[in-house]
């Protein structure tokens, strides 16, 4: 897939506020300072689209993102951030429940893994949660060039071992480096196969 347009939409504090149009909705979310925005840059290949920063926490609304006029690329809030008030932490918990669960034109969630450390309980409890409620998702590998790959391939075949435990089909799964561009191709060839389907 050629991205030949992608431009911010809107922001929206919960599901109900999202677009109406009917477009196939892309979601990534991950933990905290996992790379999500840097991912979306490289993705789009339009620098700062998605703000990065090296605070966790900064994104903290629905962001969706119109690419080619043709579907969104939705930015979630990043889970797992300890410094944010319990509060704040319910109001995520019940924004993202919600939009899993009642968002219809959700069509698929990249789950964003750091490749640099072993499976934490944290994503594999919310791989699970989208699992149980039969979220389409798909694992998306990041930062990738940062540590040598037998430890990233180490990572990799810890976290099939985990999620081999409670699932009989593995996800589909992605490497990608938003510094040097790997998996960019095969990210947007999943999404534009996911969109056929859909015509």
């Amino acid at each position: 897939m050629k991205i030949s347009s992608a431009v911010f939409s809107i922001s929206s504090p919960n599901y109900k506020k999202c677009p109406s149009d009917g477009r196939p909705e892309y979601a990534f979310i991950g933990r905290s300072n996992v790379g999500k925005s840097s991912l979306i840059n490289m993705l789009t290949g339009v620098k700062g689209l998605a703000k990065t920063s090296g605070r966790p926490g900064k994104t903290q609304l629905i962001n969706h993102f119109l690419i080619n006029n043709e579907w969104y690329l939705v930015d979630l809030p990043g889970y797992g951030y300890a410094r944010t008030s319990r509060t704040s932490r319910e109001k995520w918990s019940t924004m993202m429940r919600d939009y899993f669960l009642h968002r219809e034109a959700l069509t698929n969630v990249y789950v964003l893994i750091d490749s640099r450390i072993p499976p934490q309980k944290i994503d594999l409890e919310f791989i699970t949660f989208l699992g149980t409620h039969g979220v389409p998702l798909s694992i998306v590998f990041t930062k990738s060039d940062k540590e040598s790959q037998r430890e990233v391939q180490a990572n990799i075949k810890a976290m099939k071992k985990e999620l081999s435990e409670m699932w009989e089909e593995l996800p589909p799964m992605f490497l990608t480096s938003s510094l040097t561009g790997m998996g960019r191709d095969a990210l947007l060839d999943n999404i534009e196969s996911i969109n056929e389907t859909l015509k």
